[in-house]
């Protein structure tokens, strides 16, 4: 059996998929490689399993990179955000001649990671990018539906939420604010546009949806996320959008509210006598009035859902598929962590083949998928578990807006 290193082992995500690979017996290792090797040794002490074990390093620097995933026959990238290390990693992967996988979730430097197609290529590695929740689950959810349900697909709506997890770190933070600051794509009407997050074209586009387990009538944003750019090179529709947010809504409201008002610049401004990081200011203040909106909103465990919505024709007959992966007790590193080991096994089974840097729809088979996950998350024994349900509804609603709910 192969050798899996999962860089970023101890996060949130990273963790997730650690113990999920490790409790699936594909992998005779399961290497922890963390920055930090003193917590990494600790989470190899509280799993207790002779098959996991940790290595120490920087994903910003190539050698330390090379010399973690040496051993290895795949590497599972959980590291973020993305934005300035996936490309790092990626290039010293192929350059080490591993398997990849990762769950990168931004959309601007997808773009450039794809443009090293190429060089994977040339080196004979398979290499998945966007194997979380969105992208990854999303993206095979979507090709189901396309490849499967509809005869024609008109549109692809994505839409998550999620929040309460018992900690949040500064790097998360800063994710969020470059959501709101850069270029958000959206395929409208056959075409690839960019709207801002702030401005007229991204406000319009803002809408509440429900949501099973979670709640409803959330408020929803603009996402620049990876789908709306991937989707339609793979499939042939009018619409691909993205749409999040994160709970409670007085939290998000905070973080939005702050990066209006310029308060994530990094620009060092002077406050009587002393240079301040209006940058910095927000991440403390944010995670120090976390925990008050937290407590003051009663808002209990760690929740969150990941819906994709494809509408269409059957038979010439309008239709429309809702896919709803929910959890009541989990969020955000459930709901990444274990797509992203389903990416790692499946490269592992052989059930992906082809060469090159991929998104999932690109190279990853929807049946397979449905199946192994359907296996490792246990649904069939979690459904009718309302209090504590983790897994996936499947919905259909007909032209006359009947729902139907059906079997995986």
């Amino acid at each position: 059996m192969s050798k899996v290193i999962v860089l970023g082992g101890c996060g949130a995500v990273g963790s997730v998929a650690v113990k999920t690979l490790a409790s699936q017996g594909l992998f005779s290792q399961v290497v922890i490689g963390d920055f930090n090797i003193k917590k990494a040794d600790r989470m190899v002490a509280d799993l207790g399993s002779k098959k996991v074990s940790a290595v120490r390093v920087d994903a910003n620097d190539p050698s330390s990179i090379k010399d973690a995933i040496g051993p290895c026959d795949l590497v599972l990238n959980c590291v973020g955000p993305f934005y300035k290390t996936v490309k790092t990693v990626l290039r010293a992967v192929i350059e080490s001649g591993k398997n990849y996988v990762d769950i990168c979730d931004d959309v601007d430097v997808t773009l450039e990671i794809l443009d090293m197609d190429d060089e994977a290529k040339r080196a004979g590695i398979s290499g998945l990018i966007g194997m979380g929740s969105s992208p990854g689950a999303t993206n095979v959810l979507a090709r189901f539906a396309y490849d499967t349900l509809l005869d024609e697909t008109d549109s692809i709506d994505i839409f998550h939420t999620h929040g309460g997890e018992p900690v949040e770190g500064a790097g998360v933070l800063e994710h969020r604010f470059h959501c709101m600051s850069i270029d958000i794509p959206m395929f409208l009407e056959g075409e690839l546009k960019y709207v801002r997050f702030f401005e007229k074209d991204g406000i319009a586009l803002r809408q509440t949806f429900d949501f099973p387990v979670v709640g409803k009538n959330v408020p929803l944003y603009p996402y620049p996320h990876p789908e709306q750019v991937t989707i339609p090179r793979y499939m042939k529709v009018n619409r691909v959008t993205n749409k999040g947010s994160v709970l409670p809504n007085e939290y998000y409201d905070l973080i939005r509210n702050l990066c209006e008002m310029g308060l994530a610049s990094k620009e060092p401004i002077n406050v009587q006598g002393i240079s301040v990081v209006p940058h910095d200011f927000s991440i403390a203040y944010i995670l120090k009035e976390r925990e008050r909106i937290l407590r003051d909103t009663n808002f209990g465990t760690q929740r969150g859902c990941c819906s994709v919505v494809a509408k269409g024709k059957k038979d010439g007959k309008y239709l429309e598929y809702r896919f709803h992966m929910a959890s009541a007790s989990e969020a955000l590193g459930e709901g990444t962590g274990i797509p992203a080991a389903i990416g790692a096994m499946l490269m592992e089974q052989g059930k992906i083949q082809e060469k090159g840097v991929l998104p999932p729809e690109g190279c990853v088979n929807p049946a397979d998928f449905i199946e192994l996950i359907t296996k490792v998350m246990k649904l069939d024994e979690k459904k009718g578990d309302k209090e504590s349900f983790s897994g996936v509804i499947v919905e259909s609603v007909d032209a006359d807006g009947k729902v139907t709910t059906l079997d995986i």
